[in-house]
């Protein structure tokens, strides 16, 4: 406990900063400052509705229950650890099985590979976004998948590094160009980079990261990139293609929400590498994001860009318009129509959450982009906490409905190949392709698109989409069962891809309309438990099994903490041993529309650092990190 600080009594600190607090909070309440308002005015963008909306505020998260119902959540890290071990079985024996199958062509490196199937019963095939997927998710959940019964899967992926099409990127194929489509030519590397965190000295995994991001640096260029005049790229097409190093636009629709995957990647290679072009060709793309004036969105990566915004926010200072972007992520999209986030009942369940078309057919929703969609926006809460409940019962109910995509979430009558799981997936681990809201009156229908007929003679291909299976390790590796049913704890460093060091990072949120006492395992070691919701320490002291009171209808982002530990404060972030524990969002905004600044219950965020820095108070009693082993890092 602290008993004195540096220059003088404890008590006198005390006393100044609560006189001072309140004598700026009234200042600030009263004065007029020339062209500057906050965060709630307009942003610098025409016709957008997100200008309405708070910060932390998800329009389409208000329109869901904060409870589900019927709730029937899933032990999602057994089912990733199920499928992990169906899939990479070569001795099962059956229609269609095995899944897994080698290759022996040595594309693009002198090794065998693997093949999986898209969907079950289709022909085996070489897509990253379900391989690399697959060899991610089990990752994810704790499994080597570099030694895995002395097979290493990850070396493997490598050979979906196109060389012998001179792309030298991460495709969808093996031996495949760019130039049809962002989303599929994208993914791909996104996945690898992720893989890459994991298994940072497999194969040639450093020098590839390094030359994808030159690659995509001098794709923005080609797309209109520059700093004299500072210039975005412009990536209104549906494709970019390297050989031509030109845009591509098809004609018959475009996806410029390729710019969120992009400036992921190139902000991420910049931390990783300090390349200033990088961070360059990061800023070029969310700026894009920033500027646009429709929503983006066109298949799965525009959270990207939401989470990008939100870091560099943090961690830079930048000032980019996370409301807007986030809140595309889930509204009907412009460019695909009737793209986004699914709200409301079908039939007579809950599928607030899903992921895919709300007007295809009334509604059809897809696993890979449900699974997807979590997996990127919740780490964006560490960078920006004020959106931690509007996450947080995003993902109670997108975990809840998800469900539904597997045999064992619906009756037989409302799916199309259960003929299939029947007899072969007992665990119910192969999730349908997707889920219609209503097909011939039976709502909702578990299907997909490969076989659209399979409901009517049971023949044929199934509609379980092996593609989207293989994301399910993103809900396995993020979402733990708490002792209340319908809180979950969501592990916010899981996805958080080359994160700086960090503790152990949970996002909570209570859907009752009462306080409930939490319970959370903290390890052996003595630590405290810090909320970044609210700025505060909730349990000191505490070690083993501990608990805390969260309150109705509220989130926490609770941070553990090596006890007694120093702390300080460096612009808008607050550490604890000199590791970050928590960021203060940027709150203030200028605008030529008015003069006037208001005061906000968020100035109060801003305030004790300020505070802080003109009595300069002392830190809590130190502590050595090095007694604390749970601190995360690259």
């Amino acid at each position: 406990m602290v008993k004195k600080a540096e220059n003088g009594n404890l008590f006198h600190i005390k006393w100044f900063y609560k006189q001072g607090l309140t004598i700026i909070v009234i200042f600030m309440f009263f004065i007029q400052i020339p062209n500057l308002t906050i965060a709630e005015m307009e942003p610098n963008t025409m016709n957008n509705t997100t200008s309405k909306l708070s910060p932390g505020q998800i329009k389409r998260v208000d329109w869901m229950p904060n409870f589900p119902s019927p709730y029937e959540m899933r032990d999602w890290n057994k089912v990733t650890k199920d499928y992990d071990s169906f899939i990479f079985d070569f001795d099962k024996i059956g229609d269609y099985l095995p899944f897994i199958h080698w290759s022996t062509e040595f594309q693009n490196f002198p090794r065998n590979t693997f093949n999986l199937p898209s969907y079950v019963g289709s022909v085996v095939a070489d897509e990253a976004i379900n391989c690399l997927a697959a060899v991610l998710g089990a990752t994810l959940v704790g499994i080597d998948k570099s030694n895995q019964n002395g097979v290493d899967w990850v070396l493997m992926c490598e050979n979906w590094y196109n060389i012998d099409t001179a792309q030298h990127l991460y495709l969808n194929n093996r031996r495949t160009m760019t130039g049809k489509t962002f989303w599929y030519e994208l993914l791909p590397t996104v996945l690898f980079y992720q893989l890459a965190y994991y298994y940072p000295t497999t194969g040639d995994f450093q020098n590839e990261t390094y030359q994808i991001a030159e690659r995509w640096y001098e794709a923005c260029v080609a797309l209109g990139g520059s700093t004299n005049p500072w210039q975005n790229p412009n990536f209104n097409y549906t494709a970019f293609d390297f050989l031509r190093m030109s845009g591509v636009d098809n004609g018959q629709w475009r996806e410029p929400d390729a710019a969120a995957a992009v400036g992921w990647l190139e902000y991420i290679s910049w931390l990783k590498w300090g390349d200033e072009r990088f961070l360059t060709a990061a800023d070029w793309c969310i700026s894009f994001l920033d500027q646009l004036t429709f929503n983006p969105l066109y298949e799965i990566l525009l959270p990207y860009g939401a989470y990008t915004a939100a870091r560099m926010n943090a961690e830079l200072g930048r000032n980019y318009d996370v409301n807007k972007i986030i809140n595309w992520c889930f509204d009907p999209s412009y460019v695909r129509p009737g793209w986004g986030v699914i709200t409301g009942r079908w039939g007579q369940y809950d599928c607030n959450g899903l992921h895919g078309s709300m007007t295809d057919g009334g509604g059809y929703a897809f696993a890979m982009g449900t699974f997807q969609n979590v997996g990127a926006l919740i780490p964006l809460t560490r960078y920006d906490d004020r959106y931690s409940r509007a996450i947080g019962k995003y993902v109670l109910n997108a975990a809840n409905a998800a469900r539904l995509y597997y045999g064992n979430g619906l009756p037989y009558l409302h799916q199309d190949s259960e003929d299939w799981l029947k007899i072969y997936d007992p665990d119910s681990c192969i999730a349908y392709e997707g889920l219609r809201k209503d097909w011939n009156g039976i709502a909702p229908l578990a299907t997909g698109d490969v076989n659209q007929d399979r409901y009517l003679n049971q023949q044929g291909p199934t509609n379980l989409g092996l593609y989207g299976s293989s994301h399910v390790g993103i809900f396995g590796g993020i979402i733990s069962p708490t002792n209340i049913e319908g809180i979950l704890q969501l592990d916010c460093l899981k996805t958080d891809y080359y994160h700086d060091d960090a503790y152990p990072t949970f996002l909570y949120y209570n859907p009752y309309n009462s306080n409930k006492t939490v319970e959370i395992n903290v390890g052996q070691y003595i630590c405290d438990l810090y909320d970044a919701t609210t700025n505060s320490f909730l349990k000191k002291g505490v070690s083993g099994l501990s608990s805390f009171i969260l309150p109705s209808n509220t989130a926490a982002l609770i941070v553990i903490v090596p006890s007694e530990g120093t702390l300080s404060y460096i612009d808008n972030k607050t550490l604890i041993n000199g590791v970050i524990v928590d960021y203060t969002p940027e709150i203030f905004q200028y605008s030529k529309s008015t003069s006037a600044f208001w005061f906000t219950p968020t100035l109060a965020l801003i305030v004790p650092s300020l505070i802080r820095k003109l009595f300069k108070q002392t830190n809590i009693k130190k502590k050595p990190i090095e007694n604390y082993n749970k601190i995360e890092g690259d």
